[in-house]
């Protein structure tokens, strides 16, 4: 393959799903990643069925999915009391084209990664590899500033650098050096897996309790067949006094099951026992749940932002790697319109930056757990009858206007033709 080379800060899974892209539509590309050896770690994300459609469209199917996850069949929150706010079917089983699948997030970052490996070539991740900052070159094109650990740097000059670098972003930081910090809401999140046996449609992504107050909790891989455990992915969540800003240090840290538990005790029925899951965990470790103020632009000369780095984002909605995922399908539809040009990062622009901003904000506000605060609004959490709460039709026109905005509605996806077109290449003469 001859041509442009892009430039990618990040090899989690925006920046791999992205060289995946770049190759399938004949662009050459290198990944930059920090880490001296990627290893999978993490706990459990979803990937929803606009994003699976994605991965299937780059060749990356259900088999292989199967062994990092496996598809979701239902969302459902749940009362204090027990009972119901909301269910809906999932995937497959709620009409998509496509599965909403759950997943490790590090073993699908090393499936991606491998994968990377094997159509591109060893050479095409460079690990020890951090972009700190770049420069747009007069006559075109862009110069990356790469650091390694002994702290050692070079420069790598390529026709486009896509900072795919994470909420932490340098890219971005160059690119607005006035940004405010990280914005902390006041949500601290516990998150662990445990072994027990998956509850209600077997593929069940639940979240009980209050919108200050939850767990939530679903199965990242199929039961075992002798013993019927899945690893179950957990969130134990409360929502503090955010006035003074993150106190707790480390974005994320291990800590000790004694320093949270306490939140949750009691919280036992006859069909789920919390601290005993919580209990069941090996590691545990503590993040605030944080995101980023939304900027006017991902976009500087010959340079843009995707994933967390353009639009980290609260995890309620369930669609921070989705939509990282959809970017570089995104990105790589304008490339080939555009060529490899400022004009393909322009437009890539254009078509995300405003839509997935208003996404961020709406994730802010709670997301689909929205439908708790009304709860608590109306009736203080406590009710027999949800119908007398939220009537079925109001719970249903608040979640379908999640999924239009998060861009997975049903029928509006399942009749989209492909975001690249099959076998299409990006064009190899195109001014900027």
């Amino acid at each position: 393959m001859s041509g442009p080379v892009v430039l990618i800060a990040g090899g989690g899974i925006g920046g791999l799903a992205t060289a995946l892209t770049l190759h399938q539509i004949g662009v050459r590309c290198i990944v930059f990643e920090s880490v001296k050896a990627l290893k999978p770690l993490g706990v459990g994300i979803n990937i929803q069925p606009n994003a699976v459609r994605e991965l299937e469209d780059l060749g990356i199917g259900t088999a292989e999915l199967d062994r990092v996850g496996l598809p979701a069949r239902e969302w459902a929150l749940v009362g204090l009391n027990g009972n119901d706010v909301y269910s809906e079917p999932r995937g497959l089983e709620a009409g998509y084209a496509w599965p909403q699948y759950a997943v490790h997030r590090g073993r699908l970052q090393m499936l991606l990664f491998e994968t990377v490996v094997e159509r591109l070539g060893a050479d095409a991740v460079r690990l020890d590899s951090r972009v700190t900052g770049y420069r747009n070159e007069p006559g075109g094109g862009v110069t990356a500033v790469v650091q390694h650990s002994d702290g050692s740097t070079n420069e790598e000059t390529g026709a486009l650098l896509v900072g795919a670098d994470g909420i932490h972003s340098a890219v971005r930081a160059q690119m607005h050096p006035a940004q405010p910090p990280i914005h902390w809401g006041g949500a601290v999140m516990w998150r662990g897996t445990s072994l027990g046996k998956p509850i209600r449609s077997g593929a069940s992504f639940v979240g009980l309790g209050t919108h200050r107050h939850r767990v939530v909790f679903y199965p990242i891989s199929h039961p075992d067949p002798k013993t019927g455990l899945s690893v179950i992915n957990w969130i134990a969540e409360v929502t503090q006094d955010a006035s003074k800003g993150w106190q707790g240090g480390d974005w994320n840290k291990r800590v000790a099951l004694e320093d949270f538990v306490h939140h949750f005790d009691g919280w036992t029925w006859d069909w789920l026992d919390v601290p005993a899951m919580l209990s069941g965990a090996t590691d545990v470790f503590e993040y605030p749940m944080i995101d980023r103020d939304p900027v006017p632009t991902w976009r500087d000369g010959a340079v843009a932002l995707m994933g967390d780095a353009a639009h980290a984002m609260y995890p309620t909605g369930s669609n921070g790697a989705s939509q990282a995922i959809v970017d570089a399908r995104v990105l790589g539809a304008c490339l080939v319109e555009h060529g490899v040009t400022e004009r393909a990062l322009a437009a890539y622009d254009d078509r995300l930056c405003g839509p997935i901003s208003a996404v961020i904000l709406r994730n802010r506000g709670a997301g689909p757990f929205g439908l708790l605060n009304l709860v608590d609004e109306r009736c203080g959490g406590a009710f027999d009858n949800i119908d007398d709460v939220i009537p079925a039709e109001e719970r249903a026109a608040f979640m379908a206007g999640y999924k239009a905005a998060a861009g997975f509605a049903i029928e509006k996806l399942n009749a989209a033709p492909p975001t690249i077109a099959p076998g299409a290449r990006v064009k190899e003469t195109a001014s900027a």
